[in-house]
């Protein structure tokens, strides 16, 4: 256990934060997502839903401000409906450290796929909200 750091954050998702770089992606999986079939680099948070893991990440990860929009979501495919209320409580989280952060940019779902396959990492989430999935790109600490 160590001081300041949310217990929620095992060493292993600690390593991968601290290894990222600036423009890295890390996903944050709905428990849903195929995380084994696109990427190697998977980490196991059963059990735990994505805004209490925003929470505990986005105090040690800086989002890029060199982007249009560091935070991305995948989009319903033709016939679904989006919860509104699951993108709300992911930005209650995020706001609380980043409070100038641009709106969460929507991609479809495939295009989303691509983008995991690329990520330095997905975590394996115990969310179980449709459409949960959020990818977050690593910006530069400031001094």
């Amino acid at each position: 256990m160590l001081k300041g750091i949310s217990p929620l954050l095992s060493p292993q998702l600690l390593e991968a934060i601290a290894r990222m770089g600036h423009g890295d992606e890390l996903v944050l999986a709905d428990a849903h997502f195929p995380g084994e079939t696109l990427n190697d680099r998977v980490i196991r948070a059963d059990g735990l839903r994505i805004p209490d893991l925003l929470e505990a990440i986005l105090p040690l990860f800086e989002l890029d401000s060199y982007v249009p929009s560091p935070l991305v979501m995948m989009d319903a495919v033709q016939g679904d409906l989006l919860d509104p209320d699951v993108e709300k409580s992911y930005r209650e989280r995020i706001v609380k450290t980043n409070p100038q952060v641009p709106p969460v940019e929507r991609i479809d779902r495939f295009a989303f796929y691509e983008r995991s396959k690329k990520a330095f990492a997905v975590v394996m989430t115990g969310e179980t909200a449709k459409y949960g999935n959020i990818l977050l790109k690593k910006g530069v600490t400031p001094v």
